[in-house]
């Protein structure tokens, strides 16, 4: 059974890109057993004021969907940004678009336009907004589990087969969705949103406003084994945990080790990329950034500030300075000590030098054919 509701929902988001009040009408349809599915709809007019834009065209046109300009229907907004596309501007079917302020049109456009001191800026608070409320979850389901002891704040949002073990602390507005798995003593802060099938052990902590995606495992335990000669290896058991403080972000089907003893460290505002490994007892400074397939072996310390490429590879035990930065495919053997500096190779070494090297490298064959030249000569 189908049945519709007609509400107006006026709220203020907090984030850095919007910060007006303003309303929206949501189309909320309600299926049996089922979450709510929303669909926004406003006008040109309600989104010239969120945008502080001025309008040409029509300011009572209904837009309902987010589209790319080439790809725009009727209903849809888009914005023009990149000069690449803009001939698109001229036979785009998107309703509305976004234009930057100083846009001189050469021709005829059929969509109604906001024009803005930055379209692809306008855009990006567009986006933002149109998430908040599309991942807006709240309700427990019936399929969920959470432990009698565990204690969940206020309008959090467990989905089917989420697992919420002894002891758990959640807090306010966590969304966590179907098949996660939280450890005992877990403890998750405000407005932090579990993907489907994030995996937590037990004993971690993690802050707030932090996003992880689909298919993480937090606090398993680190690579240890001790060499027992011609017994094999015995494992070293992992007692400790895995913190991850505020505003970071990990991307789909990360690992991040717990400590041996002690706490593996993610700090303030990290941002990972999918496929990240941290090994156990890792500390990694506040706002850094690591692209795919990055992994860091154990007991590394990273400064604050630092920018790794993809599928670079840190061995263990070493310190990296502040503001480094590391080219892709890069290994780093020993500690980087000087702030600043940027990395490439592998073994990496300063980055000038090693374009430098390079030019030689290409060349060895070359070099090689008249060495050989010569001593045959002589």
């Amino acid at each position: 059974m189908l049945s519709y509701n007609y509400t107006e929902i006026n709220f203020t988001i907090s984030c850095p890109l919007i910060i007006q009040p303003f309303s929206l009408f949501i189309y909320i349809e309600v299926l049996t057993n089922t979450q709510p599915k929303y669909k926004m709809e406003f006008s040109a007019k309600q989104i010239a004021g969120i945008l502080n834009g001025t309008i040409e065209g029509n300011p009572e046109v209904s837009i309902t969907s987010l589209s790319k300009i080439e790809e725009g229907v009727p209903g849809s907004i888009s914005f023009l940004a990149n000069p690449v596309y803009t001939h698109y501007l001229y036979t785009t079917q998107a309703s509305l678009v976004i234009i930057n302020k100083d846009y001189e049109l050469t021709g005829p456009v059929a969509a109604t336009l906001i024009r803005v001191d930055s379209a692809a800026a306008a855009f990006a608070k567009l986006l933002e907004m149109y998430n908040q409320v599309k991942l807006n979850k709240t309700g427990i389901s019936k399929h969920a589990y959470i432990a009698e002891s565990a204690k969940t704040g206020e309008h959090i949002y467990a989905g089917e087969f989420a697992v919420i073990c002894d002891n758990a602390r959640i807090g306010n507005n966590v969304k966590i969705y179907p098949q996660v798995y939280v450890g005992d003593n877990v403890v998750i802060g405000d407005n932090t949103t579990l993907f489907a099938g994030v995996k937590i052990y037990s004993d971690t902590q993690i802050g707030k406003n932090c996003i992880i995606h689909s298919g993480t495992v937090i606090g398993s335990d680190g690579f240890r084994f001790e060499p027992q000669n011609e017994e094999g290896s015995r494992k070293v058991p992992q007692i400790g945990n895995v913190i991850i403080e505020d505003d970071v972000e990990i991307g789909a089907n990360c690992a991040i080790d717990r400590a041996t003893l002690g706490s593996t460290i993610i700090r303030k505002g990290v941002k990972f990329d999918n496929l990240v490994h941290i090994a156990h007892n890792v500390e990694v400074g506040e706002s850094c950034y690591f692209a795919a397939c990055t992994v860091i072996a154990g007991s590394t310390k990273v400064g604050k500030n630092c920018m790794f490429s993809g599928q670079v590879g840190i061995t263990g035990h070493v310190q990296i300075a502040d503001r480094t930065i590391i080219t892709a495919q890069s290994g780093i053997s020993k500690s980087v000590t000087a702030p600043g500096q940027v990395m490439m190779g592998s073994p990496a070494f300063d980055a000038n030098k090693y374009r430098k090297a390079f030019v030689h490298f290409r060349n060895l064959d070359s070099l090689v054919q008249r060495v050989d030249k010569l001593e045959k000569k002589c």
